[in-house]
Parts: C-alpha cells; structure tokens; sequence
C-alpha cells in the first residue's frame, strides 16, 4: 500500500472573484486603500484552501505581498487563487488581482501575494495531496514552493527571537 495521495489540479482549487472599484474603497491617493486590498484577497484565497482541505482553516502568513500598480476609480479587480504547494496542515495559496480599465479595456497584473492557511483541526496528521499544475503559470509558482517554504521555516525561527523579546508592559512609565 502507498501512503501517496493523488495530486490535485490547481484548477480544482481555483477561485475567480471580481469587484469593481467605487469611491468608498479609495485612499486619499484615489486608488483603492491596500487593507481592501488584503481583506478581498484574504476572503476569497481562503475560499481555495477549503476547496481542498474541506476543513476550517485560519490565516498563518501572507508572504511576497507586492502592490505592483494601483486600482482606481471604475476599475474591475479580478481576483483569482488556487492552491500552490502543500504540506500536512498546511497550504499554500497563490493569488492575484488583474486590473481592468473598464472604459479603455486595458489590463494589468496590479497585485500577488501567497497566503499560507493551516487547517485548525491539531488531530490531522494525514498529508494533504500534492498540487498539479495545468497552466505555464501555474507550474512556474508551483516550481518555487520548496524554496519559500524554507523561507518561511527562517522567518518563522526569526520571528519567535522577536516574540522572545517583545514585552507586553505598559509603555507609559509609572
């Protein structure tokens, strides 16, 4: 008996979103305010991951975050993820928002971000599927997720020297 699972199609995982810029969503900069921004992609990858796992999952990092060229006003954001790289309990997503001029049709890549998940359940210890990807694009990511994962593995040892020495006393002398 194998203990290989088999793999999974990104486009299995795949999720399509868009959302159309308004002027509530503007900074004072008039393009759209980069906490939306992490809130639509954040709601919607998450959407992926559950794809998958079919179970609860919670946000553990967002990682190569570039806000590459602004939203504006009466722009569509068309938001897309699917599931890049996999472990036990954890995922990766891959997203990105595609800007569209909606009265010149012009398109761009204006976002991309990896988000990893981690399923909330502590008792799953079972491999999740490795991912397969059917796209140029989708192998291209999917080639570089051992390398981030050991980056993350770094930030994360990096991270707990921090936490070790983060107080949570009062800023205020008493």
């Amino acid at each position: 008996m194998s203990d290989s699972v088999t793999p999974v199609s990104c486009n299995a995982t795949l999720i399509v979103t868009s959302h159309r810029v308004f002027q509530p969503d503007l900074n004072e900069h008039q393009s759209v305010f980069g906490g939306k921004i992490l809130s639509l992609v954040d709601d919607s990858a998450s959407v992926a991951a559950v794809r998958l796992t079919h179970k609860t999952v919670v946000t553990a990092s967002f990682d190569h975050v570039s806000f590459l060229k602004p939203f504006r006003l009466d722009d569509s954001m068309s938001l897309e993820a699917y599931v890049s790289g996999t472990g036990t309990r954890s995922l990766e997503v891959f997203a990105k928002i595609i800007g569209e001029n909606l009265t010149t049709g012009k398109r761009f890549v204006g976002f991309t971000c990896f988000i990893t998940y981690v399923i909330e359940d502590d008792s799953v210890t079972t491999k999740l599927p490795a991912m397969k990807p059917v796209t140029a694009e989708q192998r291209y990511i999917c080639s570089g997720y051992a390398t981030r994962t050991a980056q993350r593995r770094q930030r994360r040892q990096e991270q707990a020297e921090l936490n070790a020495n983060v107080t949570v006393a009062s800023p205020w002398p008493e």
